[in-house]
């Protein structure tokens, strides 16, 4: 399910593919942001981080009345504040979804996967 947008010269369709992409960046862009984790990890059989090219098995996008809601899985360092990570993260995605694509966000939510040790 894509995402129109409305213009004067006619409709612009951006695909969950585009939004996931972005919104992973910006998540895994944030301080604490070990990476993005599988929605469905059990059954992806993928319990790990994931790299840019598969950002969207950690993102639903949810489309209606030209405002979308976000739900990101991300993995967060050891010893952070996860209240102020997942904080950080929701600004982040909203600014970037609003900045780069001019879409209107309803609500990011942000689901911890999982807790990991950073490395020293």
């Amino acid at each position: 399910m894509a995402v129109k947008i409305k213009t004067k010269d006619g409709l612009i369709d951006i695909s969950n593919g585009v939004i996931a992409t972005v919104v992973g960046g910006a998540a895994t862009s944030n301080y604490g942001v070990v990476g993005m984790a599988s929605k469905n990890a059990i059954r992806d059989g993928f319990d790990g981080i994931l790299n840019r090219a598969n950002y969207k098995r950690g993102v639903v996008v949810k489309s209606q009345d030209n405002e979308i809601t976000v739900d990101v899985y991300i993995i967060v360092g050891y010893g952070l504040k996860i209240s102020e990570v997942s904080k950080n993260v929701q600004d982040s995605v909203k600014f970037n979804l609003s900045n780069q694509l001019e879409i209107n966000t309803k609500a990011v939510n942000v689901i911890v996967q999982s807790v990991k040790v950073l490395d020293e």
